[in-house]
């Protein structure tokens, strides 16, 4: 299996997981205020207790979307970093020994 369709594989289960936590997150709030519906008659203490759960439910969703998208950006990352390095291995197999020595050279003295 290529590295691509690991890649591939791994998005797709991170976007199944990731729609299951949104569904989990609604039924939930769903299911608290069918709860605070029956259990208190006051709208502010509907409401209060509804907020409540929904700030809860929402910052954990909302974490796990951020930790996503920092993970995907990380990985764009790595692959461009790689790309990069990469291109740079075949330009220095290309020079010659004598223009190598110098960029090192070069190199060292910069450090």
């Amino acid at each position: 299996m290529s590295s691509n369709s690991s890649k591939s594989n791994a998005g797709q289960s991170q976007t199944k997981y990731g729609f299951g936590i949104v569904v989990i997150g609604l039924i939930l709030v769903g299911f608290i205020f069918g709860i605070a519906v029956l259990r208190w008659t006051s709208a502010s203490d509907v409401s209060t207790v509804v907020s409540a759960a929904t700030g809860v439910i929402g910052t954990l969703v909302g974490a796990f979307f951020g930790v996503q998208l920092g993970s995907a950006g990380k990985d764009k990352a790595d692959a461009a970093r790689q790309t990069a390095e990469n291109k740079a291995l075949h330009f220095a197999a290309a020079l010659e020994p004598s223009k190598a020595q110098q960029v090192m050279e070069k190199l060292d003295s910069m450090n």
